[in-house]
């Protein structure tokens, strides 16, 4: 049960540190999108900004699915 308990933690910080890291990522993105654009501000700005991260989540999460079966 301790290893159980452990392997849960490792999980959930290692979790918690991805959200961290995600949240700066969004920020920077955000600080990117209003250099480029000038603006963040209206539906089609967010739309835009929604479908860019979309896209980058997408092809991130490829990529980690590739690594991870290369280390298989």
């Amino acid at each position: 049960m301790k290893k159980e308990v452990i392997e849960k933690l490792a999980a959930l910080v290692t979790a918690a540190f991805g959200l961290v890291a995600a949240l700066a990522w969004n920020d920077t993105i955000k600080a990117i999108f209003i250099q480029v654009f000038g603006t963040a501000e209206g539906v089609w700005s967010m739309l835009i900004y929604a479908v860019v991260v979309t896209i980058i989540a997408v092809i991130v999460t490829i990529q980690i699915g590739k690594a991870a079966g290369k280390a298989k």
